[in-house]
C-alpha cells in the first residue's frame, strides 16, 4: 500500500520512463523502445517508486495506479466500454491496484486467500485484461478507480 505523504514530482526524465510504464510496457520492453540500457531503466523505475512512496518490490500495476492517482501521467481513455462488474469485482480491482502481496490483495479484496487467483482469473478474463498492470490500466480508461468510485466501493461493500 502507498502511504499518504505528498510525491515528490517526477523529473522530465522519470515521467517519459513512467508514461511507458502507464502503457503496460515491462522495464526490459522500455530499455528496447528508448535506447537506455536495462539497468537504467530499472534505476528509473526505483526512482518512480521512491518519488511515488510505493514500497520497495511492489508490482508493476501498484506503481501505475499511483501514477494515475497522482496525476503524474496522462490518465488513459478507453478504447471500449466497460464490462459489468460485481461489487466484489471492484473491490478485488482496488486491491489488485493498491497492494503487491497476495495475502493483502485477498483481505482487502474480503475474499479467502486460497480463493484469490481463481477470482482475478475471472476478473481478467471479464475485462480482457492480459495481466494486472493491464487490468489497472484499462480500470483507469473506464473511470473505475476514481476517487468517486473508491467510496461507493467501499460504502456499497460495508452495507
Amino acid at each position: 500500500m502507498t502511504t499518504s505523504a505528498p510525491i515528490t514530482p517526477l523529473t522530465p526524465t522519470l515521467k517519459r520512463v513512467a508514461q511507458h510504464l502507464a502503457h503496460g510496457l515491462t522495464p526490459q520492453e522500455i530499455a528496447i523502445k528508448t535506447g537506455l540500457s536495462a539497468v537504467t531503466v530499472r534505476q528509473y523505475v526505483r526512482d518512480i517508486r521512491e518519488n511515488l512512496h510505493c514500497p520497495p518490490r511492489c508490482k508493476p500495476s501498484v506503481i501505475v495506479h499511483r501514477l494515475f492517482t497522482a496525476q503524474q501521467v496522462a490518465s488513459p481513455t478507453a478504447d471500449r466500454p466497460a464490462p459489468e462488474l460485481s461489487p466484489e469485482q471492484l473491490l478485488l480491482l482496488r486491491a489488485v491496484a493498491e497492494h503487491s502481496n497476495a495475502r493483502d490483495i485477498a483481505v482487502a479484496a474480503k475474499i479467502a486467500p486460497a480463493d484469490l487467483r481463481a477470482a482475478l482469473d475471472q476478473l481478467l478474463a471479464d475485462t480482457g485484461a492480459q495481466d494486472t498492470t493491464q487490468l489497472v490500466i484499462l480500470a483507469h480508461g473506464w473511470k473505475l478507480l476514481t476517487t468517486e468510485q473508491t467510496h461507493a466501493t467501499r460504502t456499497g461493500a460495508s452495507q
